[in-house]
């Protein structure tokens, strides 16, 4: 049928070239009963006999949304019965797993549908799982992760294919193919989905830039901003494996031997770069080099970070203070990496807090509790006193500060050392050792006594977090 040839052959060239699927491969089609992944079930179907692939269809009911979910499972059934294909079901308690493991729903519908599927694919020896992301899909991602900060290894969005084992996989075969074109597509086969209400719902964060942000940019700025998007992720991955190659033949030549494993064991007091010819690398190398030299014992870091760790290297600073206390100091052509020393003879702590949770800080002898609020009582809160629920996620980390901490409180110009924002609330030097932080990703988002971090404080749509210190 003509009118359908411009997506199947852009999804044939796709996992072509991508080598996703092979001839011979089982593959279980993952398909919730929505637009997408309803067309990656048709597309696959007529191109199966071109591919060599068997299929079967596969669906988890999250024992959410009721009637409405019980629909959709009897219309993906009817599909799979239509085509003759097997059909195979999933049956979870979100709400319950949320609860007990402390967990968003989104996050634990996630856990839990993923773990079916790998179980699913053990079981039923499939190859692959094949799921129903699109091109937008993946420009909504690189957005909120670009918008979050995050750098070439983060904007490189949604992987076309996942090896969780040598003999099973998860792949993408429809990251070329937008969202408009999948609705066209159905809609010439006269072909019905089921429509989410979860879609439209503005407490999510991603729904925010699907319906409100992405459509702005395309309207007011490029009408292709979602494809640039998506070539950006292909551009950021395809640099990432490449680096990632240079980067650890480098490493491998610098490091002194051993250091790495002793210094993650605490056997030997710090790890060390050589520095011989460093500053005749390329930059983009001297970079990505130094953080993951320095990544491996310290949280994630952010470009500061990674700058001053290069200045040092460079004999432009004499030292450097990186996040969770490390230090970092030149000396006799090395760059030595000193692990953290407790502050005024107490001992660093840190702790999981899931959210909602809390967790027990016997060195302080209080409990840190985060409390989910929902959005009408969190209009009445303080400004910029709550959390994000959906940039919070459902877990973070709370221990003591250290020293090269920096926070960005929401209502202030700058990020700052925590260290001049404690002297500024007049905190005294002997409780700062001790003091309670939490952070999301390596990044700190909330500070006791201080506001919510400006990047992840309540927006006034949605969930919000409060973090909450019992004695």
């Amino acid at each position: 049928m003509k009118y359908h040839l411009p997506m199947r052959a852009k999804v044939l060239a796709y996992v072509r070239e991508r080598q996703l699927l092979r001839a011979g491969d089982r593959v279980g089609v993952a398909v919730s009963g929505g637009a997408d992944s309803v067309a990656l079930l048709r597309v696959l179907l007529e191109l199966r006999g071109e591919l060599g692939i068997v299929l079967t269809v596969a669906h988890f009911h999250h024992g959410l949304r009721g009637e409405a979910a019980d629909a959709d499972q009897a219309f993906v059934a009817e599909l799979a019965r239509h085509h003759q294909l097997e059909f195979f079901v999933g049956v979870g308690d979100v709400r319950d797993h949320a609860v007990v493991n402390k967990l968003t729903l989104e996050a634990a519908a996630r856990e839990l549908r993923y773990r079916w599927l790998a179980s699913l694919a053990s079981s039923k020896k499939l190859d692959a799982i094949a799921t129903g992301h699109t091109l937008d899909d993946q420009a909504e991602t690189v957005l909120m992760k670009f918008l979050r900060g995050a750098g070439t290894r983060g904007l490189a969005g949604i992987f076309p294919e996942i090896k969780t084992s040598e003999t099973f996989r998860i792949v993408r075969p429809l990251l070329s193919v937008s969202r408009d074109e999948v609705q066209s597509y159905l809609s010439a086969l006269g072909q019905e989905w089921r429509e989410d209400e979860s879609n439209r719902d503005w407490r999510f964060a991603r729904n925010q830039v699907r319906h409100e942000l992405l459509p702005m940019l395309a309207r007011d700025y490029n009408p292709e901003v979602r494809e640039r998007l998506s070539d950006a992720a292909e551009i950021a991955r395809g640099e990432e494996k490449y680096w990632q190659a240079v980067v650890e033949r480098e490493l491998a030549q610098r490091l002194a031997p051993g250091d790495e494993d002793a210094v993650r064991q605490r056997t030997r007091p710090c790890a060390r770069l050589e520095l011989a010819g460093f500053s005749a690398l390329p930059l983009a190398l001297q970079r990505r080099m130094l953080k993951r030299f320095a990544e491996e014992q310290t949280p994630r870091l952010d470009f500061r970070h990674v700058e001053d760790l290069r200045r040092c290297a460079i004999q432009e600073l004499r030292r450097v203070e990186l996040p969770g206390d490390w230090l970092a100091e030149r000396e006799h052509g090395w760059l030595a990496l000193r692990p953290p020393r407790s502050e005024a003879g107490g001992a660093d702590y840190e702790y999981v807090l899931r959210v909602p949770g809390e967790t027990h800080i016997p060195e302080l002898g209080i409990v840190v509790r985060a409390v989910t609020v929902e959005p009408e009582l969190a209009a009445k809160a303080e400004p910029g006193s709550l959390l994000d629920a959906e940039l919070v996620g459902g877990e973070l980390t709370v221990r003591n500060w250290r020293p090269g901490d920096r926070f960005w409180p929401a209502h202030r110009g700058s990020e700052e050392k925590l260290k001049r924002l404690f002297a500024e609330k007049r905190i005294p030097e002997a409780e700062r050792a001790g003091w309670p932080v939490a952070l999301e990703g390596g990044q700190v988002v909330w500070v006791r006594g201080l506001p919510a971090a400006r990047a992840f404080v309540w927006n006034g749509a949605g969930a919000a977090v409060r973090i909450d210190v019992l004695a």
